[in-house]
């Protein structure tokens, strides 16, 4: 009983770890009318963003602070307003690192660079709507998961919008036992969102 017990478990974990498909689908525009640009600025918005069952990101992170400010106020103070910060902190450090890399590197058979292009002629507004923290509690784990909406838009003239991709179900989720940081979870969604769409991209613009 007692292994049949742990080979549910198991099975229970894996089916968790795998309840996301990502998908990508234009929404308007037209990606082939940027072939042949080799190079994209690149923004990122995080305005509006809904987090687990929180519709407002403020409403999570506060009710997230308040918790960690409590259950550790004796231990380790302030440990609510540290994880406030990087909360936010981990956009810079961690996660857009992450997309560019992974994207960067699905572009290179069209020869397509990614990243802090200001006078590149294309923008890539990269929105982040939706993000699922996800959690590991030894027991049983839950991939973090993210949804964005791309918009390629003119540097000079962003009200001119040449192209709408939508990336559904990026999953965040390590092997093993390894993911209990929020931030490494999500870290790994954001690549699997830049893999998916360097690899939707390099496949456009072929």
């Amino acid at each position: 009983m007692k292994k049949k017990g742990l080979q549910l478990l198991f099975l229970f974990i894996g089916l968790t770890s795998m309840s996301y498909a990502q998908k990508i689908k234009v929404l308007d525009g037209d990606l082939g009318a940027l072939k042949g640009e080799k190079i994209f600025n690149i923004e990122y918005d995080y305005s509006d963003m809904g987090v687990g069952k929180f519709k407002k990101e403020k409403e999570y992170v506060e009710k997230k602070r308040a918790e960690y400010n409590e259950k550790y106020k004796d231990e380790d103070p302030g440990k609510g307003d540290r994880w406030a910060e990087s909360w936010v902190g981990d956009r810079v450090g961690r996660f857009q690192p992450m997309l560019e890399e992974l994207m960067n590197k699905n572009l290179e058979k069209p020869g397509v660079y990614v990243g802090n292009e200001k006078e590149a002629k294309y923008t890539m507004i990269i929105h982040t709507t939706f993000t699922e923290p996800g959690f590991n509690i030894y027991v049983t784990k839950k991939p973090a998961m993210i949804n964005v909406v791309v918009k390629i838009v003119e540097t000079n003239n962003h009200d001119n919008v040449v192209c709408t991709i939508v990336s559904k179900n990026n999953p965040g989720r390590t092997f093993g036992m390894g993911d209990f940081d929020t931030g490494l979870r999500i870290s790994e969604a954001y690549a699997m969102c830049g893999k998916g769409l360097g690899k939707y991209f390099a496949k456009a613009w072929k």
